[in-house]
């Protein structure tokens, strides 16, 4: 069996997961985090791997996927292997068969794309229930959180704005973590490790920041018009500050 390589050799904690799959390296993160995914004969697989201080964040986010499922579609959680954690730890979810919004077919129509990912964010906001959500991404927690890991939060965010709305937000709705369709629809999201209750502007602004890092200039704006509101610059600014900041 032949594995292809994603950032240095597939990590033992991984290869116990792969039987006799076809293996196709999918994303490395910042911190060195690897997506795989895996195709046998009883369909697809996505196998998360991390460091073993990721142990909390895969804690968090099957949890977190688990919730959510009973509403959104998201991928659902098959194994959360934390038993070496020497090796990393793995989360295992089934494959959605759709691409992300940033496969290279949807970078080269972005007047398609960035609309889909927007009406995605808004579809995510209106249909998870915000009054049952047991989980928390206010403005304080994160604070307290980054201080928590030795951040020096700057004082040009440590006093929010009034909240907008209080939905359940994704918490990390970069478009890499939209997928769509082949006829471009939003049809899931990926990565919900951090959602939870927030106003609706912390995914928003960050959603619409990371449109430029994908798809390059010019096109912010049709984020907002698939959302279907009004950018409001100070909100924008204000969560923007606090995403990079904490």
């Amino acid at each position: 069996m032949t594995i292809p390589r994603l950032g240095g050799a597939v990590p033992h904690a991984v290869l116990r997961h792969i039987g006799d799959a076809r293996v196709t390296p999918v994303w490395e993160n910042a911190d060195g985090g690897l997506t795989y995914r895996l195709d046998g004969p009883h369909g697809g697989r996505h196998v998360k791997w991390g460091p073993p201080d990721y142990r909390d964040l895969f804690e968090r986010e099957a949890r977190r996927l688990e919730w959510a499922s009973e509403w959104i579609r998201v991928p659902r959680v098959l194994e959360l292997d934390v038993s070496e954690p020497a090796d990393g730890v793995v989360l295992v979810t089934e494959t959605i068969e759709a691409l992300s919004a940033v496969d290279p077919s949807w970078i080269a129509r972005p007047e398609i794309a960035v609309r889909a990912c927007g009406a995605g964010l808004r579809r995510l906001h209106d249909s998870l229930p915000a009054g049952d959500c047991p989980f928390d991404w206010s403005v304080a927690s994160r604070i307290d959180e980054a201080i928590g890991r030795g951040v020096r939060v700057p004082d040009d965010v440590l006093d929010p704005p009034p909240i907008d709305r209080l939905v359940v937000c994704h918490g990390d709705p970069c478009v890499p973590n939209t997928l769509l369709d082949a006829d471009g629809a939003p049809v899931a999201h990926v990565d919900l490790g951090m959602l939870g209750l927030a106003d609706r502007w912390a995914d928003i602004a960050v959603g619409s920041m990371s449109i430029e890092w994908n798809y390059g200039p010019g096109v912010e704006h049709l984020f907002f018009e698939g959302y279907g509101i009004t950018p409001d610059h100070a909100l924008v600014d204000y969560y923007r500050r606090l995403w990079n900041s904490t």
